[in-house]
């Protein structure tokens, strides 16, 4: 296993570029074994929770290759029903994004139990209770979960915003004759983005960006290329990583009303940005200034358009760092606080009200120190904190961050941060 090996202090400076979406990249992955043709993706990062996918499509006779450089092509045209195993399932739970369109497909699919990060239960109640109700039946062995049934199109209430299980009902519902009106529908920008490649390839999805969705069935999707969202938790972990390092920095290809309230709230920190028209297909450009002084500020996670839970580790290194006393209120997992004992090693404190919820005292001076990485998102924390922190600091498990970010060292390391990956 690797680890990072950071030496804090530097600022950073100069221009970098935010890659693919992984949360948009791997369902559009999955829809496209609803295409009669294969499927050209541009702009997929090129991560290990991709690579894992490929496996599985592998197993399901679905052929893919790199063409170029983040461009991926998927081969559905002998697509085969095949049981998914534990083994190919165990370290991603983006996984169960497969139940919706091999349902859709073979009226049946046996799936593992998926894995993943540790962020509490994440129970799959949602993906099955939705797709119960477009009249799937469902079944478990000792390890699968085992779906089976002709879906009819209906209405579709949510049990929860649930963005996976939101995704895979849209999945379920494309090729299923009817109107399916889905309600309670979640609509970050990643379900939004796999609205967009379903309808650039035949697809009839009318209400995206809401929380009710309209789904035309259609008798067939074709195949073709499709660009993949530019990833804004990349872009809003980039951009805390400037701002605590008081950098000067360019970030390229932001998409800013994906994150309005991240924005907002960053800005209410002391944070120090402008924005500027990009070129092409890369939407705009963030520049941040070093902060003066950063504030004491509130953040509670909420589904989208609310503060994004993806962003609340890494925005809690600001908080340490900021004047005065914040509070984190985390709405949505359990479990996901659990970095702040990683943190703690490092001279941050904080003091736990619940489960959900803890006060961050500011301003800490953070200390270099052995650390690990909890899961993709709080890797990324640990990464921040420690190019904010004084002397050399070690985060093991960033098997994890390799799951989320693309190449993230070599962007830091252009950017001017000492930071190298070790055996």
């Amino acid at each position: 296993m690797s680890k990072f090996i950071i030496k804090g202090g530097q600022p950073l400076k100069g221009t970098v570029r935010v890659g693919g979406s992984k949360n948009a990249a791997l369902p559009i992955m999955c829809a496209g074994l609803l295409c009669q043709e294969k499927v050209v993706l541009k702009n997929v990062p090129e991560i290990s929770d991709v690579e894992s996918m490929r496996k599985i499509f592998h197993t399901l006779n679905v052929k893919t290759r790199w063409l170029e450089k983040n461009t991926l092509e998927i081969d559905p045209t002998e697509v085969a029903f095949a049981p998914i195993g534990h083994s190919l399932v165990s370290r991603m739970r983006a996984s169960i994004l497969l139940l919706g369109p091999l349902l859709a497909r073979f009226g049946k699919v046996r799936l593992a139990f998926p894995g993943g990060c540790v962020l509490g239960k994440r129970s799959l109640f949602a993906h099955i209770e939705s797709l119960e109700q477009m009249k799937a039946t469902v079944g478990r062995s000792h390890d699968d979960l085992i779906l089976k049934g002709r879906l009819k199109a209906g209405m579709v209430v949510m049990p929860e915003m649930s963005v996976t299980a939101t995704e895979n009902v849209i999945m379920a519902a494309v090729l299923t004759k009817g109107k399916t009106h889905i309600h309670l529908a979640a609509c970050e920008p990643h379900v939004q983005d796999l609205c967009r490649f379903l309808n650039s390839r035949g697809a009839r999805i009318d209400g995206v960006g809401s929380h009710c969705l309209i789904v035309d069935g259609v008798k067939k999707l074709s195949g073709g290329e499709y660009e993949v969202i530019s990833d804004y938790l990349e872009a809003g972990t980039l951009a805390l990583a400037a701002v605590l390092t008081k950098g000067e920095v360019t970030i390229k290809n932001i998409h800013r009303h994906d994150l309005d309230f991240f924005f907002y709230k960053l800005k209410e920190a002391g944070g120090r940005f402008s924005f500027t028209k990009g070129t092409g297909t890369q939407g705009q450009n963030l520049i941040i200034k070093p902060a003066k002084r950063l504030y004491a500020v509130d953040v509670k996670t909420a589904v989208h358009p609310g503060f994004p839970t993806d962003l609340q580790a890494p925005f809690a290194v600001l908080l340490t760092q900021a004047e005065g006393l914040s509070e984190i209120f985390e709405t949505l997992f359990e479990d996901r606080l659990n970095y702040l004992f990683e943190l703690e090693k490092m001279g941050a404190k904080f003091a736990f009200i619940n489960a959900h919820q803890a006060k961050v005292f500011g301003r800490i001076r953070l200390i270099g120190a052995s650390i690990a990485s909890c899961d993709i998102r709080a890797g990324a924390a640990m990464v921040i904190a420690a190019l904010v922190a004084e002397g050399e600091t070690e985060i093991s498990n960033i098997l994890y961050i390799d799951r989320g970010y693309e190449n993230l060292e070599k962007k830091l390391r252009e950017l001017g941060a000492d930071i190298r990956r070790m055996k």
